[in-house]
């Protein structure tokens, strides 16, 4: 029996060695967690905590807004106080995949909530055991930290790059207004968000618009009220827009500030 028993074993070796593992779930296409055309600096180094997290900077990017690096549900929202983490969000993008954004400032979404590519999670901060304004990214499979991947290209192991993101250029993450002069006279656009910049052509009362992102400039007194708020609808075309029917009071959900 014993000699029986050996060649069950080894014809249910065989026939295990035979069958084809499972194939590994496709990874989403995730992007650069910042605004269209954003410019960010990416640094990795082996003595980070996880070692394939990146830190990401900019000039003055205390406040700016990070963006979900692809679709998925809000899982967590959390503060952690002044340790770690501080304030961070983790989106479940299924099939095992998750990212962080840490150090926030501040929060711009709730745990269930479902976001797509450019949606604002949240800010720029220097939480937690930050010591100075930057967004502490990572992705995870299964919980463990991989290494991080741009539209399937790996972002640079160790040390510092460029990164210009393409997240949210497809208009998934743009806003609509409508322009309303009240006297009929076409709004003028400028190169930047205020008046002393360049006027670079004018949009027809009445026109309607896409608005790619919205930022704050010289305040003006429109049909809407007074606003420092400027819209971009184009590449370096801005208008203002206390000038503009959005059907908002102020910012646009979900459309990023530039």
């Amino acid at each position: 029996m014993r000699k029986r028993w050996f060649s069950l074993a080894a014809v249910a070796a065989v026939l295990v060695a035979l069958v084809p593992a499972a194939p590994a779930m496709a990874a989403p296409t995730f992007k650069v967690p910042f605004p269209c055309n954003q410019s960010w600096s990416g640094q990795t180094r082996s003595d980070h905590s996880p070692a394939y997290a990146i830190d990401f900077n900019r000039t003055d990017d205390l406040g700016d807004p990070v963006v979900a690096s692809a679709p998925g549900t809000v899982d967590r929202v959390t503060d952690l106080g002044g340790t770690s983490y501080g304030k961070y969000v983790r989106i479940d993008h299924g099939n095992g995949y998750t990212t962080y954004y840490a150090h926030l400032s501040s929060f711009n979404v709730s745990v269930g909530q479902t976001v797509g590519y450019g949606r604002v999670i949240g800010y720029v901060g220097s939480t937690g055991g930050s010591t100075g304004p930057h967004l502490h990214y990572e992705q995870r499979l299964n919980g463990n930290d991989i290494q991080v991947r741009f539209n399937g290209a790996l972002a640079l192991y160790w040390g510092t790059k460029t990164y210009t993101s393409d997240n949210g250029c497809a208009g998934s993450n743009t806003g609509a207004g409508t322009v309303n002069t009240t006297s009929g006279v076409a709004l003028t656009v400028r190169s930047g968000p205020g008046t002393g910049y360049s006027a670079v052509g004018t949009v027809a009362d009445g026109a309607s618009v896409t608005i790619y992102c919205q930022t704050s400039g010289t305040s003006i007194t429109g049909t809407y009220g007074t606003s420092s708020i400027w819209d971009r609808i184009g590449s370096g075309r801005f208008i203002s827009d206390a000038y503009v029917y959005t059907g908002y009071d102020g910012y646009i959900p979900g459309v990023p500030r530039c």
